[in-house]
């Protein structure tokens, strides 16, 4: 039986210890345990670390926010990563492993050494976002030179690296020049459970109201994900008599004006109560697509749980989003400075040849059974997994 150290920095299954900032991240890494524990998988679960407090980096943080309008992060700081590296070692000071599975960032294993082999498993270099997602985007100097320093010691370190996507892999090797034979692109699934059967998907394919276009608007940032994109397309459908409505799940427009009629905010739902999943459930079942124009995306998990109820997906070719939406099989990709037209023009097509739009969405479910679950994933990392070993 494969032993393996499951280390991360919170706790997989108590989601109150996620960073808004990884939700997706931390999702996977339960999800990944789940899935390991499910093939009997003997896990020992090197976290949560204790997150210990600092009053320099509580200085150093009012400097550069208070002085230089800049961000800072204690969490690239060496002394922080010698303090995760300390923990852990005495963690497994006491455990036989086969190997440090870490499906997080190069955080935890920066300043960790070890004679097991290292894994890391995560949807993109730290340094793959700097300057692309928002919260990276306004960093001192100090920050940077940091997280560049520990991801580049954690990255050498490790025998195999894990992404998603080829864009991240892609990004990897530029930024790090890591030899190419110790980085493998793996799919993750969706952050959902289904046990929709293909039957079950053409009846709700079937039941989808045909004289209303129904998109769905899924996301917690408006302007990173494209809210206001996806608002043109759906008013510029409706100004073409194509009626369509949109429904926003998770965040609130950025809009001067008061929404319109074809316009249906629900705010964020809570997917852990059973009132609020079946809900969710239903507005994603309903919809005939996902429309998620994103400018930043690491990879995408509400594109796999959309393709899980047969929803074809909308968003942009940028980043992750490639892996995962195969054009004209379970959606569209557009580029990011594309015309409005272009999507409305898509939807109108497919919304005005029914057997067309049937097909594309029965693939979705396809792409979703066969590629874009957590089953596939868990069986493939852990197929790496063993060859790492019994090459070790």
């Amino acid at each position: 039986m494969m032993k393996i150290g499951y280390l991360t920095t919170y706790d997989p299954f108590d989601n109150s210890t996620w960073s808004r900032h990884n939700t997706g991240l931390n999702s996977a890494g339960y999800h990944l345990a789940k899935g390991f524990e499910s093939q009997f998988i003997d896990l020992n679960y090197l976290g949560p670390l204790d997150k210990k407090t600092y009053l320099i980096t509580r200085l150093k943080w009012l400097f550069y926010r208070r002085l230089k309008q800049q961000d800072y992060y204690r969490w690239a700081e060496p002394f922080v990563l010698e303090d995760y590296a300390s923990q852990i070692s005495v963690k497994l000071a006491n455990l036989d492993v086969d190997l440090i599975f870490c499906p997080e960032n190069a955080i935890p294993i920066a300043a960790l050494k070890s004679q097991k082999p290292l894994v890391l498993c995560t949807d993109s270099t730290l340094a793959g976002l700097i300057d692309f997602y928002p919260w990276l985007n306004n960093l001192c100097s100090e920050t940077k030179k940091n997280i560049y320093k520990l991801e580049k010691q954690a990255l050498e370190r490790c025998r195999l690296i894990l992404f998603p996507s080829e864009w991240a892999a892609r990004c990897a090797q530029e930024i790090y020049q890591l030899e190419s034979n110790k980085i493998k692109v793996i799919p993750w699934g969706a952050n959902i459970d289904c046990d929709r059967t293909l039957d079950d998907i053409k009846i709700s394919i079937d039941n989808r109201n045909r004289a209303v276009c129904k998109l769905l608007f899924l996301g917690v940032d408006w302007v990173r994900k494209g809210g206001d994109i996806a608002f043109q397309v759906a008013e510029e459908l409706n100004k073409r008599g194509l009626k369509t409505e949109l429904t926003i799940i998770g965040c609130q427009p950025k809009k001067d004006s008061d929404l319109p009629p074809f316009v249906n905010c629900l705010g964020f739902l809570k997917r852990n109560t059973e009132l609020e999943c079946q809900k969710f459930n239903q507005l994603i079942s309903e919809s005939h697509f996902l429309i998620l124009p994103s400018r930043a995306e690491t990879y995408g998990h509400v594109f796999c749980e959309a393709n899980s109820f047969g929803v074809p997906c909308l968003a942009t070719d940028i980043a992750g989003i490639p892996t995962v939406i195969r054009p004209d099989y379970n959606g569209m990709t557009f580029s990011l400075d594309t015309n409005i037209s272009d999507y409305c023009d898509y939807i109108q097509k497919l919304m005005s040849n029914y057997d067309a739009y049937k097909k594309l969405a029965v693939n979705s479910y396809y792409e979703y059974q066969t590629r874009l679950n957590w089953s596939v994933t868990t069986q493939e990392i852990l197929q790496a997994l063993e060859s790492l070993i019994a090459s070790a």
